[in-house]
């Protein structure tokens, strides 16, 4: 796979999706390099793209884990971003969700040019810091509140997919704040969840434009709001955060601010792409 050469990045310009979680294997899959086939793509958002690779040598992945996509110019010039995987377990069908922005060197080409039959080059898979594991192999009993912004949705609808296939009576929420009804990744996916599960519950917030009929207007997630749409801190539960920085800063403060432990607030943060 190839790609026009791009301008080169500035040092340290940070990965697509996340920033936070230490790059450590997952359980049951050491990192490496593999080559992944196009299988499928398909618009998730006016400005994202639902990107499904065949990898035959992917070792499988926890609900929440990331890796990282290089293309390669003919110049030789090399990017690498790191993505969220929107899906999980042993299947070697490994599901992105990828966001343009406009300005990056990697999000355009993917969103804009990637084909089937193409190939890329990914590292993977990586993070054990942000992950939801069922409950054959995590003994934690908690109950879980999944807080996304905008495109941070994809690592946490891989956690409600991978609770929702084991069958986990565990108790699950997701805040989901987007900004139109159209902006809303897995959408369809999401609905189905919410309706089959008992264990789900599906908040949604929009910022900007609301469905007809929509029982409160657009605004952003306030202190207020998400007091009133997440678990108590009582509860002890455990917490997932990703979106942009922020969103993230913010409501993870918040969270501190109602008396969830630090240590049960587990971030993840965009960066460029």
């Amino acid at each position: 796979m190839s790609i026009p050469a791009p301008a080169a990045a500035p040092p340290g310009t940070p990965p697509d999706s996340s920033e936070a979680p230490p790059r450590t294997p997952v359980a049951g899959g050491r990192a490496a390099w593999h080559t992944a086939t196009v299988a499928d793509t398909r618009p998730e958002t006016p400005t994202a793209r639902r990107i499904e690779l065949d990898v035959p040598t992917w070792p499988g992945n926890d609900a929440g884990s990331h890796l990282d996509v290089r293309l390669t110019a003919p110049d030789g010039y090399q990017a690498t971003r790191s993505y969220s995987i929107a899906s999980s377990g042993g299947s070697t069908r490994v599901v992105l969700a990828v966001d343009e922005l406009p300005d990056g060197e990697v999000s355009p080409f993917l969103v804009h040019d990637l084909q089937p039959g193409d190939r890329l080059e990914l590292h993977g898979p990586l993070g054990a810091f942000f992950v939801w594991t069922p409950p054959e192999t995590d003994a934690d009993p908690r109950p879980v509140q999944l807080i996304a912004g905008g495109s941070g949705v994809v690592p946490l609808y891989a956690m409600a997919a991978a609770h929702a296939a084991a069958a986990d009576a565990t108790e699950f929420r997701l805040l989901y704040s987007v900004r139109t009804p159209d902006d809303v990744f897995f959408r369809d996916e999401l609905t189905a969840l919410a309706s089959a599960a008992p264990a789900l519950k599906l908040d949604l917030v929009y910022t900007r434009e609301t469905p007809d009929g929509w029982p409160s207007a657009a605004g952003r997630v306030t202190k207020p709001v998400l007091d009133a749409a997440v678990l108590p801190a009582a509860s002890r539960p455990r917490v997932y955060v990703c979106g942009p920085t922020p969103f993230v800063e913010a409501v993870a403060g918040w969270l501190i601010e109602a008396g969830h432990r630090p240590g049960d607030v587990r971030t993840e943060r965009f960066g460029g792409s």
